[in-house]
């Protein structure tokens, strides 16, 4: 596992709701800038040690403080378990923003896959109970669609990643066989109005491309800004799997860029 560059400190935080948070400080930084970083894992596996690496390197990159959020998961905690651990987190960041030396107006989201669905449900919820302003949003080749129907999950299929028989599968440990809504599976929600600026990335060959490309569709459709991009030759995490192709590393520099400018904004 990846050590913590010299000039970030990690601590950690319990909130009053149970939640865990480790949290990256970045040494030597003026910006009071803050990242809410969720881990993906299809809803059912997946840990804040597992991506602490990237969360590391986010703080470093950007001068922001990154703060990665523990939920609980599937089965064994169906839906509504990880989007209220996630907004209970994350209202705790913005009630507490004072004491993290954070400022309320600069508080990004970022989540990669279920994290990306995480990280959108947690902006519809604050949306729709007017609880918190997100600045910008960064849901990553984000797991939002529990329909399985589009195109690219009937091609993505058998090859041992994340494709459509894993995804079926999770999707149904996460809702519990219950009918899924907005905050569940955010493609289902009808109204994506007063959402904040996102960027959006996936891959050519996975499974989410469709659904993917559909909500960004419709966020640039509702008056939300949003960059979206899609690598070719890119599959799901890929740049987890090949960090050093030069394919992940345009990837990830993406990723670091859209934090950077927005962030400074």
């Amino acid at each position: 596992r990846a050590k913590a560059p010299a000039d970030v400190s990690i601590t950690w935080q319990e909130a009053p709701s149970g939640q865990k948070l480790r949290i990256y400080t970045p040494g030597g930084s003026n910006l009071k800038a803050a990242l809410l970083y969720i881990h993906g894992g299809g809803m059912i596996l997946g840990s804040i040690a597992g991506e602490a690496a990237i969360s590391q390197m986010f703080c470093a990159q950007t001068g922001a403080t990154v703060i990665s959020v523990d939920y609980r998961k599937a089965p064994e905690f169906p839906y509504p378990c990880g989007p209220d651990d996630c907004y209970s987190a994350a209202k705790w960041v913005f009630d507490n923003a004072s004491e993290l030396g954070i400022d309320v107006k600069n508080i990004v989201i970022y989540g990669g896959s279920a994290g990306g669905g995480l990280a959108l449900a947690v902006v519809l919820m604050a949306r729709d109970r007017k609880s918190m302003n997100f600045k910008y949003m960064l849901p990553i080749y984000p797991m939002i669609d529990d329909r399985d129907e589009t195109s690219s999950t009937h091609e993505v299929t058998e090859i041992g990643i994340w494709d459509r028989s894993a995804n079926i599968e999770a999707w149904n440990w996460y809702l519990g066989g219950k009918p899924a809504d907005g905050y569940a599976a955010p493609a289902r929600a009808t109204d994506l109005t007063g959402l904040p600026p996102a960027f959006i990335d996936v891959g050519e060959l996975d499974a989410f491309r469709d659904e993917d490309t559909e909500f960004a569709s419709r966020l640039l459709k509702s008056g939300v800004a949003c960059e979206f991009r899609i690598y070719p030759g890119a599959y799901h995490g890929s740049e987890i799997f090949a960090p050093e192709a030069d394919l992940s590393k345009r990837i990830v520099a993406g990723r670091v860029d859209a934090l950077k400018r927005f962030i400074a904004l």
